[in-house]
């Protein structure tokens, strides 16, 4: 609309220049006029398109001057209506040739725009592609291309680095492993300091194997690799990993409901059942002792629905909106926050958008969190042909 109201006030001083300079022009140098004497009325001054006669002047030079001026009195005032007139017409068209001239020239901007926002982490292999003139426009199409190429060779980068890394760290932690074993085994009764050396560095090459397969899990999910492809039952895979955490959670004196209607999915059955795991375990580590995990499967329209809520201490919303993040967790005040590596809801997001759906995470208003998976429908291939 600016743009559109600039082009139009463009266009209507333009034409009133123009309409302004026709009319100085018509004053300073009159049109042509034919000046003949009628006896019985007077001078008769006669112009393209008009004719004017003066009355009670005496026949003469002076007569007909004064006629002659009279009649450029009044063709100057009749244009002046028509100027008028005209410059009045000419404001409508110029805001509607401001308004087609705005959207001509905003096209391509609005294609850039919808294009880049389609654009995410998931599609960075796609680019704006905007075809026409070389020009500022598709100069700057060209720059967000190359940027969006950049982005992705970043992004496969930092993934491959990750699942590099954590296949070359395997080798070493099961060396350090089977050396502690080895040494433990062979060596005479050892001192209770010893002892106590060993489980701590045992417990560490655990946290570590954890670390490390956690990052294999994530690499496998950001980089969407899904070689076991099939129709996946939710609510299966959600008792089965509330059975393998019930556990965990009489000992984190936590309480588990579950409410499993029937819901297919389309997918990985071992990322599927690592996101379930995830978010289990999530509840019960960032839970109170006395609290409770409600685990829901159904279906919301188009969508299978995956609600896995949880008491404990209020969360701030916006600290909320962050943990999907890595390395990211609730604050300290969380029972047993210490425990966990930050890449829990990381793995459940990578996972999620791997199978093209979506993550909702809220604070729960007396406390707790509530989040929320939605994953397409199971759709049956007649192939492997990739996710639905």
């Amino acid at each position: 609309m600016r743009l559109a109201l600039a082009y139009g006030a463009l266009f209507l001083l333009c034409g009133a220049a123009l309409l302004a300079v026709s009319y100085l022009f018509v004053a300073r140098f009159p049109l042509n006029a034919n000046v003949h004497l009628n006896p019985s009325h007077g001078p008769i001054i006669s112009s393209p398109g008009h004719s004017h006669t003066v009355h009670n002047l005496p026949v003469g030079a002076g007569s007909v001057q004064a006629a002659f001026n009279a009649q450029h009195s009044a063709d100057l005032h009749s244009l002046l209506v028509w100027f008028a007139a005209a410059l009045g017409v000419m404001a409508a068209v110029s805001v509607l040739l401001g308004w087609l001239m705005a959207g001509r020239v905003l096209r391509p901007l609005r294609q850039i725009t919808a294009t880049a926002r389609h654009i995410s982490e998931d599609n960075l292999h796609e680019r704006l592609g905007l075809a026409g003139p070389s020009d500022e426009i598709t100069d700057l199409a060209d720059t967000i291309d190359g940027l969006l190429a950049r982005l992705e060779g970043a992004f496969d980068a930092q993934r491959a680095f990750v699942a590099n890394a954590s296949h070359e760290l395997r080798t070493p932690l099961a060396m350090m492993r089977t050396s502690l074993d080895v040494a433990a085994a062979k060596s005479p009764p050892i001192s209770k300091d010893a002892s106590v050396l060993a489980a701590k560095v045992r417990e560490g090459l655990d946290q570590a194997d954890r670390l490390v397969e956690t990052f294999l899990v994530l690499a496998r999910a950001q980089r969407g690799v899904t070689d076991d492809l099939t129709t996946v039952s939710l609510p299966q895979i959600t008792a089965d990993a509330l059975d393998t955490r019930a556990d965990s959670a009489d000992a984190a004196n936590v309480t588990l409901r579950r409410s499993l209607d029937e819901a297919k999915v389309a997918g990985s059955p071992t990322l599927l059942s690592r996101l379930v795991v995830n978010l289990v375990d999530n509840a019960i580590r960032y839970n109170e002792a006395g609290g409770w995990v409600q685990v829901t499967t159904t279906t919301d329209g188009p969508s299978a629905l995956l609600l896995v809520e949880n008491g404990g201490p209020i969360l701030d919303p916006a600290e909320v909106g962050q943990l999907e993040r890595p390395f990211r967790r609730g604050g300290a005040e969380r029972t047993c926050s210490d425990d966990g590596l930050g890449l829990g809801l990381s793995i459940v997001a990578a996972i999620a958008a791997a199978h093209h759906g979506t993550v909702e995470l809220e604070a729960r208003p007396r406390g707790g969190l509530r989040v929320a998976v939605k994953l397409p429908h199971a759709r049956l291939p007649h192939s492997n042909r990739g996710l639905p």
